[in-house]
Protein backbone atom coordinates (compact mmCIF):
# COMPACT_ATOMS: atom_id res chain seq x y z
CA UNK A 1 0.00 0.00 0.00
CA UNK A 2 1.64 3.45 -1.28
CA UNK A 3 0.90 6.60 1.26
CA UNK A 4 0.69 9.64 0.08
CA UNK A 5 1.84 12.61 2.32
CA UNK A 6 -1.03 14.83 2.96
CA UNK A 7 -2.79 12.00 4.60
CA UNK A 8 -0.12 11.66 6.92
CA UNK A 9 -0.26 15.47 7.60
CA UNK A 10 -3.75 15.46 8.23
CA UNK A 11 -2.97 12.46 10.56
CA UNK A 12 -0.28 14.12 12.68
CA UNK A 13 -2.49 17.73 13.03
CA UNK A 14 -5.65 15.01 13.94
CA UNK A 15 -7.89 15.48 11.36
CA UNK A 16 -7.99 12.59 9.89
CA UNK A 17 -11.67 10.43 9.65
CA UNK A 18 -12.02 7.33 10.99
CA UNK A 19 -11.82 5.62 7.86
CA UNK A 20 -8.47 7.55 6.69
CA UNK A 21 -7.10 6.84 10.67
CA UNK A 22 -7.97 3.05 9.43
CA UNK A 23 -5.48 3.28 5.98
CA UNK A 24 -2.85 4.79 8.10
CA UNK A 25 -3.20 2.39 10.85
CA UNK A 26 -3.43 -0.60 8.62
CA UNK A 27 -0.03 0.95 6.68
CA UNK A 28 1.79 1.27 9.91
CA UNK A 29 0.85 -2.05 10.73
CA UNK A 30 2.68 -3.62 7.00
CA UNK A 31 6.02 -3.50 7.89
CA UNK A 32 8.80 -1.87 10.29
CA UNK A 33 9.60 0.18 7.30
CA UNK A 34 6.80 1.61 7.52
CA UNK A 35 6.53 2.35 10.83
CA UNK A 36 10.21 3.77 10.80
CA UNK A 37 9.27 6.04 7.96
CA UNK A 38 6.74 7.15 9.70
CA UNK A 39 8.42 8.18 12.78
CA UNK A 40 11.02 10.14 10.56
CA UNK A 41 8.58 12.09 8.58
CA UNK A 42 6.64 13.08 12.28
CA UNK A 43 9.93 14.28 13.31
CA UNK A 44 10.69 16.55 10.21
CA UNK A 45 7.48 17.48 10.40
CA UNK A 46 7.69 19.02 14.20
CA UNK A 47 10.89 20.24 12.85
CA UNK A 48 9.28 22.37 10.14
CA UNK A 49 6.52 23.44 12.25
CA UNK A 50 8.98 25.31 14.58
CA UNK A 51 10.69 27.13 12.00
CA UNK A 52 8.26 28.37 9.80
CA UNK A 53 8.41 32.09 8.73
CA UNK A 54 6.55 34.23 6.40
CA UNK A 55 8.11 34.59 2.44
CA UNK A 56 7.67 35.25 -0.52
CA UNK A 57 9.56 32.25 -1.96
CA UNK A 58 6.72 29.65 -4.34
CA UNK A 59 5.73 27.56 -1.43
CA UNK A 60 5.20 24.72 -3.55
CA UNK A 61 8.24 24.38 -5.53
CA UNK A 62 10.21 24.72 -2.22
CA UNK A 63 7.72 22.24 -0.66
CA UNK A 64 8.61 20.04 -3.63
CA UNK A 65 12.02 20.24 -2.85
CA UNK A 66 12.14 19.67 0.85
CA UNK A 67 10.23 16.69 -0.22
CA UNK A 68 12.34 15.41 -2.67
CA UNK A 69 15.20 15.67 0.81
CA UNK A 70 13.10 13.46 2.77
CA UNK A 71 12.30 10.53 0.35
CA UNK A 72 16.48 10.77 -0.20
CA UNK A 73 16.52 10.10 3.60
CA UNK A 74 14.12 7.42 3.63
CA UNK A 75 13.09 4.07 2.88
CA UNK A 76 9.66 4.46 1.93
CA UNK A 77 8.36 6.77 -1.10
CA UNK A 78 5.58 7.80 -0.42
CA UNK A 79 3.49 10.11 -3.40
CA UNK A 80 4.38 13.63 -3.43
CA UNK A 81 1.06 15.44 -3.67
CA UNK A 82 0.78 19.48 -3.78
CA UNK A 83 -0.56 20.41 -0.03
CA UNK A 84 -4.06 22.16 0.49
CA UNK A 85 -3.97 25.97 1.01
CA UNK A 86 -5.13 25.06 4.83
CA UNK A 87 -1.34 23.59 4.99
CA UNK A 88 0.76 26.70 4.22
CA UNK A 89 2.36 26.95 7.01
CA UNK A 90 4.22 23.55 6.30
CA UNK A 91 5.28 24.66 3.25
CA UNK A 92 6.64 28.16 4.13
CA UNK A 93 8.78 26.01 6.89
CA UNK A 94 9.73 23.74 3.70
CA UNK A 95 10.79 27.02 2.00
CA UNK A 96 13.19 28.12 5.16
CA UNK A 97 14.87 24.88 5.46
CA UNK A 98 15.44 25.12 1.48
CA UNK A 99 16.58 29.15 1.85
CA UNK A 100 18.81 28.21 4.84
CA UNK A 101 20.67 25.20 2.30
CA UNK A 102 20.52 23.04 5.58
CA UNK A 103 19.76 19.67 5.78
CA UNK A 104 20.49 19.21 9.90
CA UNK A 105 17.43 19.37 11.38
CA UNK A 106 16.48 16.31 9.44
CA UNK A 107 20.48 14.67 10.28
CA UNK A 108 19.57 16.74 13.98
CA UNK A 109 16.17 14.65 14.60
CA UNK A 110 16.04 11.69 11.79
CA UNK A 111 18.28 8.25 12.68
CA UNK A 112 21.51 9.71 13.10
CA UNK A 113 20.55 11.12 16.55
CA UNK A 114 17.94 8.94 17.68
CA UNK A 115 17.34 5.69 17.34
CA UNK A 116 14.10 4.49 16.66
CA UNK A 117 12.55 0.63 17.99
CA UNK A 118 9.50 -0.45 16.69
CA UNK A 119 7.63 -3.40 17.53
CA UNK A 120 4.95 -4.81 15.27
CA UNK A 121 3.27 -8.36 15.84
CA UNK A 122 5.87 -9.63 18.68
CA UNK A 123 6.99 -8.33 21.96
CA UNK A 124 10.48 -7.73 21.87
CA UNK A 125 13.37 -7.32 24.79
CA UNK A 126 15.95 -4.31 24.46
CA UNK A 127 19.20 -3.12 26.04
CA UNK A 128 20.20 0.20 26.00
CA UNK A 129 23.22 1.17 25.77
CA UNK A 130 23.70 2.11 29.61
CA UNK A 131 22.66 -1.35 30.79
CA UNK A 132 18.76 -0.19 31.15
CA UNK A 133 16.47 -3.27 29.91
CA UNK A 134 13.26 -2.78 27.96
CA UNK A 135 10.32 -5.13 26.94
CA UNK A 136 8.72 -3.82 24.78
CA UNK A 137 4.89 -4.81 23.85
CA UNK A 138 3.28 -5.32 20.33
CA UNK A 139 2.70 -1.99 18.28
CA UNK A 140 4.50 0.43 20.22
CA UNK A 141 7.35 2.92 18.93
CA UNK A 142 10.21 4.89 21.12
CA UNK A 143 13.48 6.26 20.09
CA UNK A 144 16.17 7.01 22.47
CA UNK A 145 19.49 9.65 21.78
CA UNK A 146 22.26 7.90 20.12
CA UNK A 147 24.90 9.51 22.75
CA UNK A 148 22.51 7.51 25.25
CA UNK A 149 25.41 7.18 28.04
CA UNK A 150 25.40 10.86 28.64
CA UNK A 151 21.75 11.68 27.52
CA UNK A 152 19.67 9.03 28.92
CA UNK A 153 16.30 10.44 26.99
CA UNK A 154 13.72 8.38 25.38
CA UNK A 155 10.57 9.32 23.87
CA UNK A 156 7.52 7.06 23.84
CA UNK A 157 5.52 7.62 20.68
CA UNK A 158 2.54 4.76 21.39
CA UNK A 159 1.97 2.10 23.00
CA UNK A 160 3.34 -0.10 26.30
CA UNK A 161 7.38 -0.86 27.41
CA UNK A 162 8.35 -1.87 30.53
CA UNK A 163 11.21 -0.41 32.15
CA UNK A 164 14.10 -1.63 34.25
CA UNK A 165 16.47 1.29 34.65
CA UNK A 166 20.36 1.21 35.34
CA UNK A 167 20.75 3.31 38.49
CA UNK A 168 23.73 6.85 37.37
CA UNK A 169 22.12 9.13 39.78
CA UNK A 170 24.36 12.07 37.76
CA UNK A 171 22.96 10.86 34.41
CA UNK A 172 18.89 11.14 35.25
CA UNK A 173 16.69 9.06 32.82
CA UNK A 174 14.10 11.03 31.41
CA UNK A 175 10.88 10.00 29.08
CA UNK A 176 8.99 11.44 26.67
CA UNK A 177 5.08 10.67 26.53
CA UNK A 178 2.89 13.88 24.68
CA UNK A 179 3.17 16.96 26.95
CA UNK A 180 4.32 14.24 30.04
CA UNK A 181 7.48 13.63 31.50
CA UNK A 182 8.70 10.83 33.67
CA UNK A 183 12.45 11.33 35.23
CA UNK A 184 14.22 7.95 37.33
CA UNK A 185 17.26 7.29 38.38
CA UNK A 186 17.25 3.92 39.36
CA UNK A 187 13.62 1.71 39.22
CA UNK A 188 11.60 -0.20 37.66
CA UNK A 189 7.81 0.43 36.36
CA UNK A 190 5.96 0.27 33.49
CA UNK A 191 4.38 2.84 30.56
CA UNK A 192 1.14 2.56 28.47
CA UNK A 193 0.41 5.21 26.44
CA UNK A 194 -2.47 4.61 24.10
CA UNK A 195 -4.94 7.26 22.61
CA UNK A 196 -3.84 10.37 24.23
CA UNK A 197 -3.88 8.37 27.68
CA UNK A 198 -1.12 7.51 29.63
CA UNK A 199 -0.42 5.17 32.59
CA UNK A 200 2.67 4.65 34.54
CA UNK A 201 2.46 1.58 37.64
CA UNK A 202 5.86 1.78 39.53
CA UNK A 203 7.30 -1.77 40.57
CA UNK A 204 10.56 -0.39 42.55
CA UNK A 205 12.30 2.79 42.92
CA UNK A 206 10.95 6.44 42.72
CA UNK A 207 9.14 7.69 39.79
CA UNK A 208 8.70 11.61 39.11
CA UNK A 209 5.81 12.72 36.65
CA UNK A 210 5.64 16.08 35.40
CA UNK A 211 2.43 18.02 33.70
CA UNK A 212 2.98 21.61 32.84
CA UNK A 213 4.17 22.99 35.99
CA UNK A 214 3.15 19.98 38.27
CA UNK A 215 5.03 17.34 39.59
CA UNK A 216 4.57 14.27 41.80
CA UNK A 217 6.57 11.24 42.83
CA UNK A 218 5.75 7.23 42.51
CA UNK A 219 6.56 4.54 44.44
CA UNK A 220 6.29 0.95 44.61
CA UNK A 221 2.67 -0.34 44.59
CA UNK A 222 1.78 3.18 42.90
CA UNK A 223 0.29 4.21 40.12
CA UNK A 224 -0.91 6.93 37.89
CA UNK A 225 -3.49 7.30 34.65
CA UNK A 226 -3.42 10.76 33.06
CA UNK A 227 -5.95 11.58 30.28
CA UNK A 228 -5.99 14.44 27.59
CA UNK A 229 -8.59 16.60 29.93
CA UNK A 230 -6.43 15.72 33.43
CA UNK A 231 -5.73 19.45 35.25
CA UNK A 232 -4.42 17.56 38.44
CA UNK A 233 -1.99 14.72 38.89
CA UNK A 234 -2.98 12.52 41.36
CA UNK A 235 -2.01 9.19 42.28
CA UNK A 236 -3.03 5.85 43.11
CA UNK A 237 -2.34 2.06 45.31
CA UNK A 238 -2.01 -0.30 42.20
CA UNK A 239 -4.71 -2.62 43.02
CA UNK A 240 -3.46 -5.25 40.31
CA UNK A 241 -1.29 -6.99 37.75
CA UNK A 242 -3.09 -7.32 34.50
CA UNK A 243 -0.97 -4.40 32.75
CA UNK A 244 2.14 -6.68 33.20
CA UNK A 245 0.28 -9.86 30.68
CA UNK A 246 2.84 -9.21 27.56
CA UNK A 247 5.56 -10.12 30.22
CA UNK A 248 4.35 -13.01 32.28
CA UNK A 249 2.06 -14.25 29.68
CA UNK A 250 -1.00 -14.24 32.13
CA UNK A 251 -3.91 -12.68 32.90
CA UNK A 252 -4.44 -12.32 36.74
CA UNK A 253 -7.58 -11.26 37.77
CA UNK A 254 -8.28 -10.87 41.66
CA UNK A 255 -11.66 -9.66 42.79
CA UNK A 256 -11.26 -7.43 39.40
CA UNK A 257 -13.85 -5.58 37.70
CA UNK A 258 -14.82 -7.58 34.91
CA UNK A 259 -15.22 -4.51 32.85
CA UNK A 260 -11.33 -4.30 33.47
CA UNK A 261 -10.43 -7.58 32.53
CA UNK A 262 -12.46 -7.39 29.37
CA UNK A 263 -10.79 -3.96 28.68
CA UNK A 264 -7.19 -5.59 28.91
CA UNK A 265 -8.20 -8.65 26.98
CA UNK A 266 -9.56 -6.75 24.10
CA UNK A 267 -6.03 -4.49 23.68
CA UNK A 268 -4.07 -7.85 24.26
CA UNK A 269 -5.70 -9.40 21.18
CA UNK A 270 -7.11 -6.56 19.08
CA UNK A 271 -10.57 -7.85 19.62
CA UNK A 272 -14.23 -6.27 19.95
CA UNK A 273 -15.53 -7.55 23.15
CA UNK A 274 -18.80 -5.98 24.76
CA UNK A 275 -20.55 -6.55 28.00
CA UNK A 276 -23.77 -6.14 28.72
CA UNK A 277 -24.84 -3.01 30.81
CA UNK A 278 -26.21 -4.90 33.79
CA UNK A 279 -22.57 -6.76 33.92
CA UNK A 280 -20.85 -3.71 34.58
CA UNK A 281 -20.74 -3.90 38.36
CA UNK A 282 -19.23 -7.71 38.36
CA UNK A 283 -15.83 -9.03 39.47
CA UNK A 284 -14.10 -11.80 38.49
CA UNK A 285 -11.41 -14.54 40.24
CA UNK A 286 -9.66 -16.34 37.58
CA UNK A 287 -5.99 -16.28 35.97
CA UNK A 288 -6.20 -16.65 32.44
CA UNK A 289 -3.16 -17.95 30.01
CA UNK A 290 -2.32 -16.00 26.90
CA UNK A 291 -3.39 -18.25 24.69
CA UNK A 292 -6.56 -18.43 22.90
CA UNK A 293 -9.35 -15.59 23.20
CA UNK A 294 -12.31 -18.09 22.95
CA UNK A 295 -10.96 -20.29 25.59
CA UNK A 296 -10.51 -17.67 27.50
CA UNK A 297 -14.17 -15.91 27.11
CA UNK A 298 -15.59 -19.59 27.99
CA UNK A 299 -13.66 -19.69 31.09
CA UNK A 300 -14.94 -16.31 31.97
CA UNK A 301 -18.49 -17.33 31.02
CA UNK A 302 -18.26 -20.51 32.69
CA UNK A 303 -17.52 -18.66 36.18
CA UNK A 304 -19.86 -16.15 36.17
CA UNK A 305 -22.74 -17.56 34.50
CA UNK A 306 -22.45 -15.89 31.03
CA UNK A 307 -23.40 -16.62 27.48
CA UNK A 308 -21.84 -15.54 23.93
CA UNK A 309 -23.41 -14.21 21.31
CA UNK A 310 -20.97 -13.25 17.97
CA UNK A 311 -22.33 -10.60 15.37
CA UNK A 312 -19.59 -10.44 12.92
CA UNK A 313 -16.29 -9.07 14.83
CA UNK A 314 -18.39 -8.02 17.81
CA UNK A 315 -18.57 -10.42 21.00
CA UNK A 316 -21.25 -9.77 23.08
CA UNK A 317 -21.09 -11.09 27.09
CA UNK A 318 -24.55 -11.23 28.95
CA UNK A 319 -26.89 -13.20 31.57
CA UNK A 320 -28.53 -16.14 29.56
Amino acid sequence: MEMNDELLIKFLLKETSEGENTIVEEWLSQSEENSAAFIAFEKIWKASKLLAVESDIDADQAWTKFKNKIDDQTSAKPIVKPLPKNYTWLKIAAVFLVAIGSWSIYNLFGPSSYTDLTSTNAVISKILPDGSELIINKNSQISYAGNFANNRKISLKKGEVFFKVAHDKSHPFVIEIANVAVEVVGTSFNIKHLKEETEIVVESGVVKVKLGKQELSLVKGERINIYPATKQLEKQKSTDVLYNYYRTQLFVANNTPLPKLISILNEAYNSDIVLNDKLSNLKIYTTLEYGNLDENLRIICDALSLKITRNEKQILLSYP
